[in-house]
Parts: C-alpha cells; structure tokens; sequence
C-alpha cells in the first residue's frame, strides 16, 4: 500500500513538472519610446533611421532594466493636425513611457496642447521657434535638445563676424536680404536678425514666401527683390524642399550675391551632388566631417552606412540618436521608469554626442532643462558639407565669394 502511494505521489510530481515546463514563460513587456518625426523629409529619414540604429544598439546590450526597447515612430507629414493625431495615439492607444522626436516648430506648436494633458516626460530634438519655448514655460517633464532662435542666431552672428574678415569680406555696413518661410520658424528667426542687424550696422531687408513643404515653391519675385537690392549676403529661411527650386530659380535671374547661405533643419539628400550647391554657406550643427575630429561622430557615421548601406545628410541624424541615447541612459540611471526619478535622472544628463558636444542640461530664457550642440558655419564644397567656423574644428576654408554662374566650369561647379 505504500508503495503504491510512493509510487501515485512520484507520478503526480513528475505530470506537474511536465505541466508547469511546457507553461508558456511571459516576456516583460517592453519599454516604449514614441517619436513623431516628418517621415518623407530628410530630417524625417536621418532621424528615424538614426533611432533605430540607436534602439538596435541599446538591444543589442541586453535593454533597459532587463526589459526590450520598442520604438514606435509616426509620421506627422509636416502638418499641424497629423502631428496632434500622433501624439493622442502613441499616448492612448501605444501607452508609451517616453516621448521623443520632433522637427518642426509649427507642428510642436499643435502637439503642446496634448503634451500637457497628458503630461509623459518629452525630450525633444526639434522646434527653434522661441514661441514653443514660451509654451512650455514651467513644464518639469519637458527637455528641448535644439537650440532656440536666438540662440542660435547669436552664435551664427558671431561667426559670421570672426570668419568673413579672414577671406576678405565684412559682415558689417552690408545690405542683407532674408528671405524666409512664412511659419512660426522662418518668422520667429527672422525677428531675431532685426537686432543682430541694427548692431552690425546693415541695411537689412526681409520678405516672406510659401515653402515648398506646404504647398509653395515659386521664389522668383524673392529673389528679384533681393538682387534689386542689390544684397551682399542673402539668407533663406525655410526647409529642405526648399533648397534646389532656389538655387534654380536664382541661377535663372542670375542672382548671386557674395554670401549666398540657407537655413533649414535639414537639406535634399541629393543636394551636395549638384553643381548648384557649391559654395553655399550655411547654419547647421554637424556634418559627418566633424568624424575626422571626433571619435563619437566617427563610430555614429560607421554604424549609420553599415546599418543602411547610405550616410546621414543632416545633422538631425545623430541628433535623433543623440535623442534616443540621452533618454536610455537616463533610464538605466533611474533604475525605473517612474516619471520623478526618470525626470531627476535626464536633469543630471552628461552625454557625449556624435553631434560633437557634450549634451548637459541647463536653464535657458524660460525653460528649465534645455541642451544643445553648439552652431556651426558650413559651406558645400564640391559635392562635400564641410565646416568652416569654428576655426578649432574647421575641416575646410570658406570659399568667396558665392562663384558667380557664368564663371563656373562646364558641369556648373565652381573652378
């Protein structure tokens, strides 16, 4: 008898045993970090691409708090309502934990409104309009890893003054045509030239137009008014759809000025190959030129090509992976995803980028916790973006003047 209850209780034990071994195990779930990023646009693809190299990475190493990295990306398209639609469904129906992304200040401008209902930590990459910094005043959830229109018009101001003298040209005394994009960006930056101007003595004239990215795309009557005013510099403010129809549109009047530079968040993907983009200077904040003196460039633009066989055209690449990068390191450092701590851990971020700077955050004007690379003078040479200012991380000399288009070589490059 005992050994027929020895023998039931082995039996017993050992179909449990098969019972629970065949049990399905759950996988944690995973950490979500939502990204709104125009996906058709350049800095769309740089700075998607870019966050799944970045994901892949972090994977790669075993996670976050031994769970997986899920990166859920929309697309707002560039427009005000799809970017609101985005961020109402990464928060209600993805339930993700971190908010990133960003390019455009006017779709920041529609997001707002739902980023503080919600209330998600966000760290953001773009949106330079001082307007959505003026939004997000006393917001403790919200870092901005862009620099904003002031800030970064003072830095290009002082450039232009220390490196224009060095290949003999004058910033100051000029007559100075900006053209700009009729949105919150291309307004709000222009507001910021009219003081930098008054200081620099110049005769300043500025005119809107529509962008291509909206629609737009005639600038003819633009750029006749600046060449009647007989510009010295000339400057358009707007986005990378904008870029080849104004080069060809100047080429046609023949307008070039002895500065000829452009500033948007990002440019064609195919704009260095041709022969209209030599010799235009512009605002950035990296190029994979920075590789030669940076060693975290270096290994971001060696894992960028061998990921996708292609290479980043604007600086919204690393500075998307910079965005990914800061907010899983202040997770492991959290040691949780509970928003006091995560947010007490992002505030002590000290992250060495690809971008070339140290990301640290700080106060700015309004907002508490602002972070970013620093501006940077650029100028297409030869099918190559090359840094021309400041002089300690320079990879080439400016060219001037803007070579003018009847003394170009054959193919239209500058000889």
């Amino acid at each position: 008898m005992r050994i027929k209850v020895f023998i039931g209780v082995l039996l017993a034990a050992f179909v449990t045993g098969l019972f629970f071994t065949a049990a399905p195990v759950k996988a944690a779930e995973p950490i979500k970090i939502g990204a709104i990023l125009p996906m058709a646009d350049s800095t769309g693809i740089d700075g998607s691409r870019s966050m799944q190299l970045a994901v892949k990475q972090i994977n790669e190493k075993g996670g976050l708090l031994g769970r997986q990295v899920k990166l859920i990306l929309m697309d707002d398209e560039g427009k005000a309502d799809k970017a609101a639609a985005a961020l109402d469904k990464l928060v209600t129906v993805d339930n993700v934990d971190v908010i990133t992304g960003g390019v455009g200040s006017g779709t920041t401008m529609a997001m707002i409104p739902g980023m503080k209902k919600y209330g998600k930590v966000v760290v953001w990459a773009g949106a330079a309009s001082s307007k959505v910094e003026q939004a997000m005043e006393g917001q403790d959830w919200f870092f901005h890893i862009h620099g904003w229109d002031y800030q970064q018009q003072a830095a290009f101001d002082k450039g232009y003054r220390e490196l224009f003298p060095t290949v003999g040209g004058r910033f100051e005394g000029i007559n100075y045509f900006v053209a700009y994009e009729e949105g919150p960006f291309g307004a709000g930056s222009f507001k910021v030239f009219k003081p930098l101007a008054e200081a620099a003595k110049q005769n300043l004239q500025g005119e809107a137009f529509k962008s291509a990215f909206v629609g737009g795309g005639d600038y003819r009557a633009v750029l006749r008014h600046a060449k009647d005013f007989k510009a010295e510099m000339f400057t358009w403010l707007g986005y990378a759809n904008d870029a080849i129809p104004i080069m060809e549109q100047a080429k046609e009047i023949g307008f070039a000025p002895a500065v000829f530079a452009g500033s948007p968040p990002g440019w064609p993907k195919d704009f260095a190959k041709s022969p209209l983009s030599d010799g235009v200077l512009f605002n950035g904040y990296w190029s994979e030129s920075i590789g030669k003196k940076n060693k975290e460039s270096k290994a971001y633009s060696e894992a960028f090509s061998k990921e996708f066989k292609d290479s980043p055209v604007t600086y919204f690449g690393p500075l998307c992976y910079t965005n990914i990068m800061i907010v899983a390191d202040a997770i492991k450092r959290a040691n949780t995803l509970e928003k006091a701590a995560l947010i007490k851990a992002l505030e002590a971020t000290k992250y060495a980028s690809p971008m070339g700077d140290t990301y640290v955050f700080g106060k700015s004007k309004v907002i508490s916790h602002q972070a970013y690379a620093s501006p940077k003078l650029l100028q297409y040479q030869k099918g190559k973006q090359e840094v021309v200012w400041p002089f300690e991380v320079a990879t080439a000399k400016m060219i001037y003047p803007f070579p003018a288009w009847d003394k170009r070589d054959k193919a239209g490059w500058a000889k």
